[in-house]
């Protein structure tokens, strides 16, 4: 049997301002209709999975549950409370698992074109995991690139399949020029495969504190809805670390199977560029943008106008609450910009003005210091949590659909143009009922608007803490 382990965590910094702690890059549709992670799964089709299983952060657990449904794809999302790299995110797939299981652990946020090579490579790489063996999947390099690890093959064991002599970590551009004229170095893809139960008797020998606090965090786990839920106070313990650095480096029997499906890690704005159709001016021109004598740009306008004259190798990034503009040459220090807003403690980092929920989504159209503005829209099905605030009045007007509202144990119909007051402390819920989907603008009015001013009563979708 042949597991996909999706890790579906980071936050995709270094494509600030469209990718958000919330709402982050492999959650995006960056090159084609569907998501990064969608893909991912999509290029499993011809492949024989067992099953799925997803380990992303709590906080993005709907969009990883909307999103298998929306490729009809099934999954067990595994949640994470925090970020402890790559090695314990694995180890709780593992014990996910059964002993003789294959692993094959793929990052969420890759693009590959070649999708028939990939699948090829997959297939055989899958004897050697059998064997016990720890595969992991070296990129051909095309050129001298910097922002990767780099692997060192060393026998040869069949064709494109190497013993692995070293891993080495991104290098500087004259040593990763050398690695390229040397032919025996491959990119560190982050792919892998093996059983589950060899990876875990490894981390249990290399790593066994790790391994420890990682079994008993699965082993109190609790399953809600779609959800396995590791037990925090043990999970809290682990020091965090990459699968290169636990497992990999440590064991003699890794080997490495040479990719060439034509694959990037879309890590910042210059692989974006190199990937995307250009124009005659060798340009990216998205959304609604006017250009003179500009030339080998990236131009990204996602809500308004964008006009530029004259530039040549440059980001320019539009969205509703922030506008990037940068030399192309300096994508990799976007990762810069995101510390300084993380250091201001500025919301621009964390998520978009549209914030995803599990019953929708909502738009914020206003944000002052005694009232907010938003448009609400609520799939159909989907209820809102049965709640009241201390702090805070609201006032809904059905612009499309039709609202079924509660409000103070008395339930209310309301159509389009209709408006419902909701008054402070007032216990209140909302459902849409009908086969479209429900579009409301909620006007708040108050002193203070955060959602910890949520007091959830009922709640569908387990957010009840």
């Amino acid at each position: 049997m042949i597991n996909s382990v999706i890790l579906a965590g980071g936050v995709g910094s270094r494509l600030w301002p469209l990718s958000r702690k919330l709402y982050p890059k492999q959650f995006q549709n960056l090159v084609n209709e569907d998501s990064l992670f969608q893909n991912t799964l999509q290029r499993l089709n011809e492949l024989d999975i067992n099953k799925n299983i997803i380990v992303c952060n709590n906080e993005h657990r709907f969009i990883v549950a909307e999103q298998l449904h929306q490729i009809d794809k099934n999954g067990e999302i595994i949640l994470e409370t925090e970020g402890k790299n790559t090695a314990p995110a694995i180890a709780l797939a593992a014990f996910n698992s059964q002993d003789d299981d294959i692993l094959l652990v793929l990052p969420s946020d890759h693009h590959i074109k070649d999708i028939q090579a990939f699948q090829q490579t997959i297939k055989k790489a899958i004897p050697y995991a059998k064997k016990d063996y720890f595969v992991t999947f070296g990129i051909k390099p095309t050129s001298a690139q910097t922002g990767y690890g780099y692997i060192k093959g060393s026998d040869v064991l069949e064709e494109e399949i190497y013993k692995i002599d070293k891993f080495v970590e991104k290098p500087d551009k004259k040593t990763a020029q050398k690695y390229l004229k040397e032919g025996s170095y491959t990119w560190n893809s982050g792919m892998f495969m093996f059983k589950a139960s060899t990876y875990l008797k490894t981390l249990k020998e290399q790593e066994n504190l790790m391994f420890n606090f990682v079994q008993q965090s699965f082993e109190s786990a609790v399953k809600d809805l779609d959800f396995i839920r590791p037990e925090k106070k043990y999970w809290e313990k682990i020091i965090g670390n990459s699968i290169d650095y636990a497992v990999m480096e440590k064991v003699d029997n890794a080997i490495v199977v040479s990719l060439d499906c034509d694959w990037s890690d879309l890590g910042a704005f210059d692989s974006l560029y190199e990937l995307q159709e250009k124009d005659k001016n060798n340009n990216i021109i998205l959304g609604d943008v006017i250009n003179f004598n500009t030339t080998n740009s990236y131009i990204n306008a996602t809500n308004r106008l964008v006009a530029t004259i004259g530039l040549n190798d440059c980001l320019v990034v539009e969205t509703k609450d922030s506008v990037l503009v940068a030399n192309k040459n300096n994508a990799q220090d976007i990762k810069k910009v995101v510390q300084q807003l993380e250091k201001n403690n500025r919301d621009e980092i964390i998520t978009h003005k549209k914030v995803y929920r599990p019953w929708g989504c909502y738009e914020s159209m206003s944000d002052k210091k005694h009232y907010q503005v938003k448009h609400i829209f609520i799939k159909s099905g989907a209820k809102l949590s049965l709640q009241k605030h201390k702090k805070r009045a609201e006032h809904w007007v059905v612009i499309k659909g039709i609202a079924n509202v509660f409000l103070d144990l008395e339930e209310k119909i309301l159509k389009e143009n209709e408006s419902i007051y909701i008054p402070m402390g007032s216990v209140h819920s909302l459902e849409n009922k009908q086969k479209e989907d429900l579009e409301i603008i909620e006007v708040q009015t108050g002193d203070y608007f955060g959602e910890d001013d949520i007091e959830r009563l009922e709640d569908i979708y387990g957010r009840i803490k």
